[in-house]
């Protein structure tokens, strides 16, 4: 029996949530793999053991997420964390952030699951090839390859959009700047604030009006930001403010209807390279004001 199991969680979330990318999810993988183990046999290495058999069952679960997100409406992208320090266990605290960032976890899907696993076990973790290919039953050699192509998929060898690499107070200037021109409908302000080829994806997942399609380049995206502030957020809007997700500084916007959406935005030279609306309900439980 793993007596110790209660010391792992978040751990194991941690690792279910970057194969999933929703905490739900998560939350029943490891819920699960507590059942099928409590009465387990003492093993030498609980946290490799568990580790793997958590990226198993999440396996099985993602396969099976595949199928339902080819007919998800519009974009899918990852349900937010609130609070990233419910999910310790990378290598590193500060490489923690950067490894649940929303651009990361959107990118890890466009992998096959054998490849998200590869990747995110082997860079994210650093756990060795000898266990990856005990967990992934495949070999060595092909799970160094199955982690390659997952890097390069998600092109971590190239320089990454990031969420800000200034200061708290910079990067609160910075979207309230984004904010401020979208509101008014200062196009040239706003313009300077995007890089050319910047991204806007919107996730409504058919409950809420979203983006249906990812939006690319910066004409198409200045006058849907211009457009949705200027004809729908002014006048539904009733409180705004930021919050932590996923280590980024986000902006959290409370509706009249009582729901609420979450913008985050990753940056490249001091400029939005790509952009995030997170507007399904049911990813954004987390975030609902009880009192709106």
């Amino acid at each position: 029996m793993i007596a110790d199991f209660e010391s792992h969680r978040r751990y194991l979330i941690g690792v279910a949530y970057r194969m999933l990318g929703t905490v739900a999810e998560a939350e029943d993988v490891v819920q699960e793999a507590y059942i099928r183990t409590r009465d387990a046999e003492a093993v030498a290495h609980p946290r490799a053991f568990l580790t793997r058999v958590v990226t198993r069952m999440s396996l099985d679960v993602l396969k099976s997420a595949h199928r339902q997100r080819m007919t998800y409406v519009g974009p899918w992208l990852p349900e937010p964390l609130h609070d990233i320090s419910d999910f310790t266990g990378a290598r590193t605290e500060e490489g923690l952030a950067d490894d649940v960032s929303i651009g990361l976890l959107y990118a890890l899907e466009r992998l096959s699951p054998l490849e998200r696993a590869a990747f995110m076990l082997h860079d994210v973790f650093g756990v060795g090839f000898a266990d990856i290919a005990a967990t992934l039953e495949r070999s060595e050699a092909a799970c160094r390859q199955l982690a390659a192509r997952g890097r390069k998929a998600v092109r971590r060898d190239e320089a990454p959009p990031v969420r800000f690499q200034v200061t708290p107070d910079d990067e609160r200037a910075f979207l309230q700047a984004f904010l401020e021109a979208s509101l008014s409908g200062d196009v040239r302000a706003l313009e300077a604030l995007l890089t050319r080829d910047v991204t806007l994806h919107s996730d409504g997942g058919g409950k809420v009006s979203a983006a249906l399609n990812v939006l690319e380049g910066r004409d198409r995206v200045l006058k849907f930001m211009v457009g949705i502030y200027q004809k729908f957020r002014q006048h539904t809007v009733v409180r705004v403010e930021f919050v932590r997700a996923n280590g980024a500084l986000s902006v959290l916007s409370h509706h009249t209807d009582g729901t609420c959406d979450l913008l985050t935005v990753e940056t490249s030279d001091g400029r939005a390279k790509a952009i995030y609306f997170v507007r399904n309900p049911d990813k954004l439980k987390r975030f609902q004001d009880p009192y709106g």
